[in-house]
């Protein structure tokens, strides 16, 4: 099962999010769908807070464990904003389309 806890102030601003194991589709089924929408959209989501948000990050990632943990270092634009609310929109939306047996959102305050 994959779990990704999303980070967020008491205000609600993004502090980053964390991505932790492989979704075990591919147990059941032919091909692991679900983990390889969820990498698309977690390091997509980086790469464009990164390279079209200029926004300052910092992040660690293990492709063998399925590891990706993203941390903002700064109040993010409000174009990038978005690009975190579609993040957290699609993941759930793949959660009730696959099921929580295979991905899991949470949210922490921090």
């Amino acid at each position: 099962m994959t779990t990704i806890v999303i980070r967020k102030t008491k205000d609600g601003s993004y502090q980053g999010f964390t991505c932790m194991g492989h979704a075990g589709y591919a147990k059941h089924y032919e091909k692991d769908v679900l983990c390889a929408a969820i990498s698309t959209l977690t390091i997509s989501t980086v790469n464009a807070l990164e390279k079209l948000g200029n926004e300052k990050l910092s992040y660690v990632t293990n492709e063998e464990t399925g590891f990706l943990k993203c941390d903002i270092k700064s109040n993010l634009q409000e174009k990038s904003i978005f690009l975190m609310d579609a993040l957290v929109f699609s993941l759930e939306e793949l959660s009730k389309e696959y099921g929580k047996k295979y991905l899991q959102i949470q949210f922490e305050e921090v």
